[in-house]
């Protein structure tokens, strides 16, 4: 049996290797290395897979978030509703800016940002709404954009762990993560469900105006050259990393069925494990499994984890301190539920690569866990 790993992008890249080679050796060929055609395309491409107006590329994730939110000019101490429960570079970035993040509660069945916190968080410094569309699966947008809609607040999506994954609105109509607020948000970070060999981001949206803003922003602050109408960022996706998305951006949709089958044998295999609480999906999200996270009841994760691990089963822990606890983001709040998340959630490999071999070794040990529990 192969090597289990979290992600094989070894394996990935084999699959494609020689798409990816023949166009590194173009770029090359050409040095057209930033802001090259490679680049143009795949923003192009992104467009229409997202069905969205306008795709800035930019160097990394965390630089999306903060051009979003420097496009939008929002006055100094403005509040940003967001969860607590995620990665750090979102309130990050707003506090880089000079704004508030104002931490809430999720949903403590999907883990992303619960609507019905929203209400209880509002101020009249609150500007705007940023939902993290966590594991592969979208926040309950409908309820989002509905209070945002009535309180004049705007959307900025992060969607760096759900691309690709679609959303029903009310109206019926299906959007991809990412195009349904206005401004969304995302990494392409190897590790991710649309990940390049390097770093990566990119900015969506639908307002013309706001695209306008976002491409002076990534560029120095620049419509034309050298004539700088704002402060602006020096933030460029090279046309290296380009390229590999363009190819990667054609398996995306093939990537999320499989994730998909590999979530599903999972779940078919921990049904009868009371002591675990497989992925429970949104109503209105698809989910794309950028990672597989369950919760474990009444489980010593750190056994668990230890027990995986001898058996070479790696497994990761998103997120372990929740960010109103972290000292650089400290806040004097009761977040109870996302607490006790941080306690009890662990997620396990998911991968395109991931063989029946492999599936039926790491459930087959996971049950063993749980009669070896059983018989102490």
């Amino acid at each position: 049996m192969r090597p289990i790993q979290m992600v094989d992008l070894v394996s990935q890249y084999r699959k494609i290797k020689s798409e990816i080679d023949e166009a590194w050796t173009g770029v090359l060929e050409n040095a057209s290395f930033i802001n090259g055609p490679e680049v143009k395309s795949f923003a192009k491409e992104l467009e229409e897979y997202l069905e969205v107006r306008h795709v800035i590329p930019c160097a990394n994730g965390t630089d999306a978030i903060q051009a979003a939110f420097m496009a939008l000019d929002l006055p100094r101490g403005s509040e940003i509703i967001t969860p607590s429960f995620s990665y750090a570079a979102l309130a990050e970035m707003i506090i880089h800016l000079g704004l508030k993040p104002v931490f809430v509660e999720v949903d403590e069945h999907t883990f992303t940002l619960n609507p019905c916190e929203l209400e209880k968080a509002l101020s009249s410094k609150t500007k705007a709404i940023a939902p993290v569309h966590l594991y592969g699966q979208c926040a309950d947008m409908n309820e989002i954009m509905d209070f945002a809609r009535l309180h004049n607040l705007y959307v900025v999506e992060d969607t760096a762990q759900a691309i690709g994954a679609n959303y029903t609105l009310k109206t019926g109509e299906r959007k991809k993560a990412g195009t349904i607020g206005h401004i969304g948000t995302t990494s392409f970070f190897p590790s991710k469900n649309l990940g390049c060999y390097g770093d990566g981001g990119a900015i969506f949206t639908n307002d013309d105006q706001l695209a306008v803003e976002l491409r002076k922003i990534v560029n120095h602050g620049q419509k034309q050259k050298y004539v700088h109408d704002r402060i602006g960022l020096n933030s460029r996706l090279d046309s290296l990393q380009a390229a590999v998305l363009r190819i990667k951006l054609k398996h995306l949709d093939g990537y999320a069925n499989e994730r998909k089958e590999v979530a599903n044998f999972y779940n078919q295999a921990f049904s009868d494990l009371p002591w675990i609480s497989t992925p429970v999906l949104q109503q209105n999200s698809e989910h794309v499994y950028h990672q597989y996270t369950c919760k474990l009841n009444g489980v010593d994760r750190n056994e668990l984890r230890n027990y995986l691990n001898e058996k070479g089963i790696p497994s990761m822990v998103y997120y372990p301190i929740p960010l109103h606890r972290q000292n650089a983001y400290a806040q004097e709040i009761q977040l109870p539920l996302t607490d006790s998340l941080t306690e009890c959630v662990i997620s396990l490999p998911i991968s395109t690569e991931l063989d029946e071999e492999q599936l039926n070794y790491i459930t087959q040990s996971v049950k063993a866990f749980d009669n070896q529990r059983v018989s102490i």
